[in-house]
């Protein structure tokens, strides 16, 4: 039978680290083994000092050094230890080892469970905090298949010690909400703080799979990831899935192009085509070596105050269905993005944008709470020669294109906008399509709203025909029906 959830507790009464490891020790049913490697033994510590833990810690062990290590788990092809890849291969061996070495016919009723990290703390320097990889596969039902939780973490704490505290605090909360958390996960993902300051500990990528969690979508998540606070940014692979910004960041040359792609247009894509070809003709910009990035911002994913999932995921699957990497954030500002892009790459960088977009680059009000004012978010926006690829605007009123050339910023940004400019930060994109210069997300919106005909053309054609079929954006087919 699966394990009785007890009844939602009120935030003032989070059970301490102890009465977790406890409850779970007193739980005759749940058994299984813990692997920890580059951080000491901290979460089965937990365990153990709760006490009774007999009857639920089968094997707990460090393969600490890296032979030992690779003659247990094997060698990974890039030889390297704090990845997902090594992460999975040791649930799998400890969980196998479980199976083999308990007598099922003896205990009928066990639910089996493999924990697992693989990290690297803050080195001697102080200079990488370090990251990890933290896992649970586990069963609910003795005769059930199993579930799997993973999870990449990036230390923020300056002491070794600390972060060894905190990670071991984290996997008891991660095993205690999997099993009593299990039929809620955004719960389960909120209860992974409990004890835990954000500024600790960032959790920048999680993926639930398994039966119970098959209605679980992943993307949605990883939204709560941000929308909660627990990181800045999350990211989506052209097939719709969860992947680690670091791994799709690291040491590329990056074109981020932001909007609220609600939907994405023509004007989108022209904007992408013709950004990226410039940015590839750069001086050391190496195509195999480049990413394109459509970002979308939290504050773009709001509705009356609260985010709307169903609209986030509208969005993002339409992006991923052109073959395009959609990252979520939490990035207000633009010298934001470009400093955590750099916590991932020093290579070459490139922001692609509208006319409205830079204007509202040089206005003041954005950069209040910076001490050095615009000027400090300035030198963090165009540091290592980042470049703008700016797309025109046409003014409906007068016809007129707007470009670098004829733009007006505010009168006392005036010399610094000719600073950046006539040092080449801004370039112009030139061959812009004057046929979609006139097409706006919200036109398309508002015309879907009136049952107008014509949006299909301002849209990619995959595009279109993914918001009728799957009625997204308010699009209904009964509304299209012939009249009988």
């Amino acid at each position: 039978m699966p394990i009785t959830i007890m009844g939602d507790r009120e935030f003032q009464n989070i059970p301490s680290i102890k009465s977790k490891a406890l409850r779970i020790n007193l739980n005759k049913n749940i058994y299984g083994t813990f692997a920890e490697i580059g951080a000491g033994q901290e979460t089965v510590r937990n365990f153990f000092r709760a006490g009774g833990a007999s009857g639920t810690i089968a094997k707990t062990m460090s393969a600490y050094d890296k032979d030992f290590s690779d003659a247990i788990y094997g060698v990974e092809d890039d030889h390297r230890y704090v990845t997902e890849a090594r992460l999975k291969k040791m649930l799998s061996h400890e969980m196998r080892l479980i199976e083999e070495r308990i007598v099922r016919e003896k205990h009928p009723n066990k639910l089996f469970f493999s924990f697992a990290n693989t990290v690297a703390t803050i080195d001697f320097a102080k200079k990488y905090k370090g990251h990890g990889w933290v896992g649970l596969r586990y069963q609910v039902t003795p005769d059930g298949e199993y579930n799997e939780i993973i999870l990449h973490v990036r230390f923020h704490e300056n002491d070794a010690r600390l972060q060894q505290n905190t990670l071991g605090i984290l996997g008891v909360n991660l095993i205690y909400g999997a099993y009593y958390k299990y039929d809620s996960p955004k719960k389960l993902l909120r209860y992974l703080y409990d004890h835990i300051d954000k500024d600790q500990i960032e959790i920048d990528t999680i993926n639930f799979s398994g039966p119970i969690f098959k209605d679980v979508d992943n993307r949605l998540m990883s939204l709560q990831l941000v929308k909660n606070g627990m990181t800045e940014a999350v990211m989506f692979s052209p097939d719709g899935k969860n992947v680690l910004p670091a791994k799709v960041l690291y040491k590329k040359n990056v074109l981020a192009l932001r909007g609220s792609f609600r939907p994405v247009t023509n004007v989108n894509m022209d904007i992408y085509k013709n950004s990226l070809e410039l940015f590839l003709n750069e001086n050391r910009v190496n195509p195999e070596n480049a990413i394109s990035i459509f970002e979308i911002t939290l504050s773009n994913l709001r509705a009356e105050g609260e985010i709307d999932e169903k609209d986030f995921m509208d969005r993002a699957k339409l992006l991923c269905s052109l073959g395009q990497t959609v990252m979520i954030s939490n990035f207000q500002q633009y010298y934001k993005v470009v400093e955590y892009f750099s916590r991932f790459t020093k290579e070459r960088m490139g922001l692609a944008m509208g006319v409205n977009n830079l204007i509202d680059i040089f206005d003041e009000k954005y950069y209040r709470h910076l001490s050095g004012g615009i000027l400090e978010a300035f030198g963090k926006l165009f540091f290592k020669n980042l470049k703008v690829y700016l797309y025109p605007w046409k003014d409906d009123k007068t016809g007129e294109v707007i470009d670098s050339n004829n733009l007006k910023v505010h009168p006392r940004m005036k010399e610094l906008y000719k600073f950046f400019k006539y040092n080449g930060k801004v370039i112009d994109i030139k061959d812009a399509d004057p046929e979609v210069l006139d097409i706006y997300s919200r036109k398309v919106l508002q015309m879907i709203a009136d049952k107008q005909a014509g949006w299909e053309e301002m849209l990619p054609k995959n595009t279109a025909d993914m918001i009728k079929e799957q009625e997204l954006f308010g699009y209904r087919k009964i509304d299209h029906e012939p009249a009988v």
